[in-house]
């Protein structure tokens, strides 16, 4: 498991806990209550971590807790780890079975053939939501 230090700014009666990823620029999430702040960011860094990848983009690795400890940014602020599963960053190949009807499993190869892709190819940009598939 990777374990990446969130940093939680309490909230209060009228206002949610608000949760910063400091490794993942941009990752943030918030909750009404502290559980539920923990649980969103760990949603938060798997999306934020799809995207990456979606984008061809570096994953940070996890810092210390410690380093958020010393930061002065978040004095008063609750340090906690969320864990992501490593699977989440796994891209390699894994063959599959589907069974669709005929009608549309020739729609879709059809489709493939006139976007240039392979019925493989399709099916994963279609999920990717790559504007190329659409």
């Amino acid at each position: 498991m990777m374990r990446y230090p969130i940093a939680i700014e309490p909230g209060t009666e009228t206002s949610a806990f608000g949760v910063i990823v400091p490794d993942l620029p941009g990752c943030f999430s918030a909750g009404d209550t502290l559980d539920e702040a923990i649980a969103n960011a760990e949603e938060a860094v798997a999306a934020w971590i799809d995207s990456a990848l979606d984008h061809n983009q570096a994953i940070p690795g996890p810092s210390g807790i410690e380093r958020l400890r010393a930061d002065p940014r978040f004095a008063g602020w609750i340090l906690a780890i969320v864990a992501v599963d490593p699977a989440l960053l796994d891209d390699s190949i894994e063959r599959v079975n589907i069974t669709l009807p005929r009608r549309v499993l020739n729609r879709l190869d059809a489709m493939a053939k006139a976007a240039g892709e392979t019925r493989s190819g399709f099916i994963a940009k279609l999920t990717l939501g790559s504007k190329t598939a659409a």
